[in-house]
């Protein structure tokens, strides 16, 4: 049994389909697994580093601003885009997959277009709750399609095999919440807030927490995780506090999310999907650039569900803001009920179902 990924650019992308590809070696002993990237997306490093063979797809992303200068690229691109399901064509027919899973990514498009025309069994894992063009062009024509939200579903024309699956995602084990912040340096007997944007950072979620510093601290513990880019500067404005830890990177998340009664950070669909299945509480704050405007609709599915409250991102460092969500760190009947609801949404298994999916297509003839 052969299966061939496709999808990266980023670890959103990536790492659902590493997650599955670990999940299907366990569970067929002589399955081959190998992936289809670009030289300049996360997948470049780290799928050789663990281990996998990677193909690369020269491919690029459409423009989507209206400018002439825009249209003009965008020709290339289909140029480029038409060389690349020519390569897919040609790796296609060299590796003879049983399946190929798109997980999102510009590479995605033209190995799915290439093995859908070549009537190869395919996959799609759309991990947004506003689905990406690849999910809603090529699933018409998909074996399976498998959302990570419900709210996904009145996107895809196709109604036939579309399953709600949820997005497979680092799982941690809960730590006492004692231990945990203890970790960091911190008492235990504060409310404790987490604060991250990525292992960049996000500069807009920085410059509030900076901006309201003395705020947040006065009542909470904090543990702001900043990013590479903006940790120096950071680092140089704030002073030693019992009620603070504060770095670039936190080398083990399980222990900062056990260590948190609330989470404050980006919309994405990976910090989501650890949220949920960890039942966390959060403050979402969506990345207003992101394509499609996706992590609003990401955020909108948990704040409707009652597991979360959205602030936008120009609003964060409104007083007003932070106070409200320092009131809502000790208001703990609230908490307690966002965090069941959170669980609610979890798919702790997404990864372990998906590959039975995968292995259910690929002998399905």
């Amino acid at each position: 049994m052969n299966v061939l990924f496709a999808g990266g650019g980023t670890g959103g992308h990536l790492y659902p389909a590493v997650a599955m590809a670990g999940e299907l070696k366990k569970l067929v002993a002589d399955v081959g697994v190998s992936f289809a990237g670009t030289s300049l997306g996360i997948e470049s490093t780290e799928v050789p580093r663990l281990g996998f063979q990677l193909h690369l797809i020269p491919v690029r992303g459409f423009k989507r601003g209206s400018s002439i200068a825009d249209a003009m690229a965008n020709v290339g691109v289909l140029v480029d885009f038409a060389r690349a399901v020519g390569r897919a064509f040609a790796l296609i027919g060299r590796e003879n997959p049983d399946v190929v899973v798109g997980t999102g990514g510009f590479v995605s498009a033209p190995l799915l277009f290439a093995a859908q025309l070549m009537r190869k069994k395919t996959l799609i894992q759309e991990q947004n709750a506003f689905p990406g063009v690849t999910t809603k062009l090529l699933s018409m024509l998909a074996g399976e399609v498998h959302l990570s939200f419900e709210e996904a579903r009145r996107f895809i024309v196709k109604k036939k095999n579309v399953f709600v699956s949820g997005n497979p995602a680092r799982l941690f084990e809960p730590q006492d919440v004692s231990v945990a912040r203890g970790h960091f340096g911190l008492t235990a007997r504060r409310p404790t807030l987490l604060v991250f944007g990525g292992s960049r950072g996000a500069r807009s979620i920085n410059n509030a927490v900076l901006q309201r510093l003395n705020d947040i601290t006065g009542s909470a513990n904090l543990i702001w995780q900043t990013g590479a880019l903006d940790y120096e500067r950071i680092k140089g404005q704030v002073e030693a506090s019992p009620y603070l830890w504060v770095g670039p990177y936190i080398e083990d998340m399980g222990v900062a999310y056990s260590a948190a009664d609330l989470v404050l950070c980006r919309a994405g669909a990976s910090s989501i999907a650890e949220l949920t299945n960890l039942g966390k509480p959060s403050v979402l704050v969506p990345y207003p650039f992101a394509t499609g405007d996706h992590q609003r609709y990401n955020a909108k599915a948990l704040v409707e569900n009652g597991a979360a409250i959205m602030v936008e991102d120009d609003m964060l460092n409104v007083k007003e803001s932070v106070i409200n969500i320092l009131e809502l760190m000790n208001d703990t009947e609230k908490l307690h009920k966002m965090s069941v609801a959170s669980r609610k949404l979890s798919y702790p298994d997404a990864a372990h179902q998906l590959a039975l999916r995968i292995i259910g297509l690929a002998h399905n003839h």
